[in-house]
């Protein structure tokens, strides 16, 4: 049944309902489902609510998505708690990327996919929540060339050829994690998932001029020999 927002607190709290609404649906029935009944029975509301808390469902989709990116932040922010060298935060950021993508798949696929078709995004609203996690690689980029660790030309371009290369072999990782494993075919468990992406990502970085990987390879598993580093 409708509820009442006749002031802003109502309206917020609504509008979290909804949206935390959403979110279970998305998680547990995938984006299909995501429809203005589903959303309004899962959180005990009328559709008209969507309407007045959201304009539409453009509109709460997009609050999906954006939630999706500060929950991707908090993981990044999470995996570089502690890590104080540049290339460790580097790593350190495909390695809570990948723990993002891995234990929410299907807000992950709402972020980056295009499991709705007629899902997109505004430019500004893509703009803000990419930015609030594509700086933190920039940032750790950026301190390792002024360590001397990395010798991008540009930083920001070296971070998205970083970010491809993360979202490339992690995406890859989800595909094959819903289909039948190819026993030895690298992506073929967990552990050899990490594995692949603190590679992959450590061969870029040495194309980027890196010169001291044992340090971030160690704090996800991987020595420097592991690596193709010195013994």
């Amino acid at each position: 049944m409708p509820r009442d927002v006749s002031t802003s607190k109502d309206l917020g709290s609504l509008r979290r309902d909804l949206l935390d609404a959403a979110v279970r649906v998305l998680r547990d029935e995938g984006a299909t489902h995501l429809t203005l009944r589903r959303v309004a029975d899962a959180a005990g509301t009328s559709t008209m609510g969507i309407y007045t808390g959201f304009g539409g469902r453009a509109g709460l989709l997009e609050a999906v998505y954006e939630y999706g990116f500060r929950a991707l932040h908090g993981s990044l922010t999470a995996s570089l708690d502690g890590r104080a060298d540049p290339i460790g935060r580097i790593l350190a950021v495909a390695h809570g990327y990948r723990e993002f993508a891995l234990a929410d798949p299907r807000l992950y696929a709402l972020m980056f996919e295009r499991p709705l078709a007629g899902f997109d995004p505004s430019p500004e609203v893509r703009r803000a929540a990419l930015d609030r996690t594509f700086a933190l690689l920039t940032e750790a980029i950026g301190a390792a060339a002024q360590a001397g660790l990395l010798r991008p030309a540009d930083p920001v371009r070296a971070g998205y050829l970083v970010w491809t290369t993360i979202h490339g072999i992690v995406s890859i990782e989800l595909t094959c994690g819903v289909r039948t494993r190819l026993p030895g075919w690298f992506l073929d468990s967990r552990e050899e998932g990490e594995r692949v992406l603190a590679e992959g990502v450590a061969t870029l970085l040495t194309g980027l001029g890196a010169t001291e990987l044992g340090l971030g390879a160690t704090e996800l598993g991987l020595g420097p020999t592991e690596l193709g580093g010195a013994p």
